[in-house]
């Protein structure tokens, strides 16, 4: 008996699955024929590997995973932080190399989970079912005992059912049915939203693997993990986490097409936008203009903050200055 989800497809929901739609076919007409495709892959699992490790706490900052992925030196304290970040770059290589897979089997979860929690668990075997009963705040997962038969269930629907919906729903329904399970001791939530990753690519929703979506988690993670728990308080309806969901897709999609804009007047790939300088470029982009008092009013942060953000993107040439010295103002350099 395959795992069967409830949820309704509310006129909120469509309207966001639609505009979904309408982004991705932009981002993905864009990407036709560029050769900066490896340069913007390569930023977006940067941002997966910061994000999703983050979220379980991983002090290292986008800069650092960034030079942690090139191979430089980094003076950190703690070798875990260290190796948690290693590792998700490593599943995600994983998960990239097996997108076209048309079956997912147990074998593969397990090898991913054994990739993601290498020597960074607090409890039990990386790559094997938990043998013991767990707790996550006020929720007790299903005891060990069921735990393999739930997740057979769940992969039957994963393998069947889910290519019915848009990948846009299969990909956040699977995401919380295995945070519900949590079939290991420890590393589940970075091994969901792996997962959820896993079946935006099978399904060629992201075709060039662009999109970075758990960097929406990351920066609300009370709503992130409210979200997950509204499911269980509403008996498993999952309506609401679609909406959620889609809202965090929607919300990456846009910030994928700035990046994609970013890319496209050849900025330097080591060009690391930082959440305040996206924030920056899209006012830009809705403005024309802002004068430097503008910018720092608008983003509540200090004169000196404002210059340390826009000195980067002036050096990259996203952003010039235009004006005199005292009326000058920041816009948008064209392609």
């Amino acid at each position: 008996m395959a795992y069967q989800p409830q949820f309704t497809i509310t006129p909120s929901l469509l309207s966001q699955v639609e505009a979904i739609a309408a982004l991705r076919e932009r981002i993905l007409g864009a990407a036709v024929e560029l050769t900066w495709i490896p340069a913007l892959q390569k930023d977006t699992r940067t941002r997966n590997v910061h994000a999703s490790t983050a979220i379980e706490g991983n002090p290292l900052t986008l800069e650092q995973v960034q030079a942690l992925e090139e191979g430089r030196e980094l003076a950190i304290s703690g070798e875990r932080a260290r190796r948690e970040v290693i590792n998700y770059f490593a599943g995600l290589r994983y998960v990239e190399k097996r997108a076209s897979l048309k079956r997912i089997g147990h074998d593969h979860v397990l090898e991913l989970h054994r990739i993601l929690a290498g020597k960074v668990m607090d409890q039990g075997a990386a790559g094997q079912y938990r043998t013991i009963a767990v707790r996550v705040g006020h929720f007790v997962p299903p005891p060990p005992l069921e735990v393999s038969g739930l997740m057979f269930e769940l992969l039957e629907w994963w393998n069947k059912e889910s290519t019915k919906l848009s990948p846009v729903l299969s990909s956040a329904i699977l995401h919380h049915r295995f945070e519900t399970i949590h079939p290991f001791a420890d590393g589940n939530g970075r091994t969901g939203r792996a997962l959820a990753l896993w079946e935006l690519y099978r399904r060629g929703f992201d075709t060039h693997h662009i999109f970075s979506v758990d960097e929406f988690y990351w920066e609300d993670r009370p709503r992130y993990y409210k979200e997950l728990d509204a499911v269980r308080k509403a008996g498993e309806d999952l309506s609401g986490w679609l909406e959620y969901c889609a809202e965090g897709l929607q919300q990456t999609l846009e910030r994928a097409w700035l990046r994609v804009q970013t890319f496209s007047v050849n900025a330097p790939a080591k060009l690391v936008l930082r959440p305040k300088q996206e924030q920056l470029l899209n006012l830009l982009r809705d403005h024309h203009s802002l004068a430097p008092a503008e910018i720092w009013a608008t983003l509540g942060v200090s004169r000196q903050g404002a210059m340390d953000m826009l000195h980067p993107l002036l050096e990259a040439g996203l952003v010039e200055k235009v004006g005199g010295k005292k009326t000058g103002r920041y816009v948008l350099r064209k392609p």
